[in-house]
């Protein structure tokens, strides 16, 4: 009944009384009757007409947000561990003089390729070198008594102890030899492995003792970066596992694998050791400053990933996020798994092809009115 059809039925009403009232005897009385009547019937006109007008107002004005809204599509998603590193070399060595002496040759200089087994320099071995002479002459002429000594003894020919005694003087000056040819390779610097000269600290003249630098020899084919991790990674990083190495100052990256991953946990830090090996085919420098990229996840098959901001937490507990279904916004409750970088995989909630609500999801609830650029 509309606001017309109301008027005309109470004023008929009210028409009626009247006509009806004059008939009565006491007419004081019927229009104080009519006067309530009228007031009456005058408020519940009023109401009726706010209540009508306010549901006119609300059926013609419909609330609508504008959103932005985005199709999700499945994706293999990864998650990576960011380090420092540092270069390092299996076979870097610091060489010293391993007895006291004064320098006397220097064989190699810095950038030198060198062997194995090299003599890289000399101290001054004269001492030495004057004493096996000596030594030598004394051997000689006992390796004769000796033998003479021994072909008599074969033939049952003199005592025992004349045999045993020249066997023991050939026996002692043979270690005196081997002595003295140790003390003369101690004089010398050799190197232990195949490698380049990258620094010789010395000059001929210098006093040098053991542990004092004199030269260093890095073999550069056999180089590795060496990450220190947080234990909390312990279980995430395994040997093979990709990884990605920078080098900031060089400008470059390479792609490689980590070689190695202890098991043991430095004490102290709280820290493993992750390593990657480098090829040869750049140059690189140890101790140089690396980042690291290890590939520590990566999903069995493509799926869900969206933006951690858009995800909204009931008092309940459970993570939602906003969809567009048609022109109403629809409520999604999600599982979520691995988060890297502001991004997460959804498990379950979201299929391919929704239309998540990725701007303007703050100030919309379930079953509003929306509004985007399809």
């Amino acid at each position: 009944m509309n606001t017309i059809k109301m008027k005309k039925f109470i004023f008929l009403s009210v028409l009626t009384a009247m006509i009806a009232s004059c008939s009565q005897p006491d007419k004081k009385a019927q229009l104080e009757q009519l006067r309530s009547q009228h007031e009456s019937i005058t408020k519940q006109i009023e109401s009726l007409e706010a209540e009508i007008k306010k549901e006119s107002k609300d059926s013609s004005e419909v609330k609508t947000n504008l959103v932005e809204v985005r199709a999700v599509n499945p994706e293999v998603f990864m998650t990576f561990i960011d380090v420092q590193g540092r270069v390092d070399a299996d076979e870097n060595v610091g060489l010293s003089s391993e007895m006291p002496g004064t320098i006397t040759k220097i064989n190699v200089k810095a950038g030198d390729e060198v062997s194995k087994g090299q003599v890289l320099a000399e101290t001054d071995s004269r001492a030495i070198q004057q004493s096996l002479s000596d030594l030598q002459i004394n051997m000689d002429l006992v390796n004769q008594l000796y033998e003479k000594q021994k072909n008599l003894w074969d033939q049952k020919i003199g005592t025992e102890v004349q045999y045993l005694q020249a066997k023991t003087n050939k026996e002692s000056l043979e270690k005196k030899m081997a002595t003295l040819q140790e003390q003369l390779r101690m004089s010398k610097i050799i190197s232990p492995i195949d490698g380049t000269i990258d620094a010789v600290d010395i000059k001929i003249g210098n006093a040098v003792g053991p542990g004092m630098p004199a030269i260093r020899v890095i073999n550069f084919s056999n180089l590795k970066v060496k990450a220190e991790l947080s234990e909390s990674y312990a279980n995430r990083v395994k040997r093979n596992d990709p990884v990605k190495v920078y080098f900031p100052d060089m400008n470059d990256s390479i792609e490689s694998k980590v070689n190695y991953a202890s098991r043991a946990i430095n004490p102290m830090s709280r820290t493993f050791t992750a390593e990657v090996l480098l090829d040869n085919k750049k140059e690189f420098h140890p101790n140089m400053v690396t980042r690291l990229k290890i590939n520590d996840y990566t999903s069995s098959a493509p799926v869900i990933v969206i933006p951690v901001r858009v995800i909204q937490s009931s008092g309940l507990g459970e993570k939602y996020v906003y969809a567009a279904d048609g022109t109403k916004a629809v409520k999604k409750v999600i599982k979520t798994g691995r988060e890297y970088n502001g991004r997460v995989e959804v498990l379950q909630g979201l299929t391919a092809g929704d239309l998540m609500v990725i701007q303007g999801f703050e100030n919309i609830n379930e079953g509003d009115g929306i509004s985007y650029n399809k």
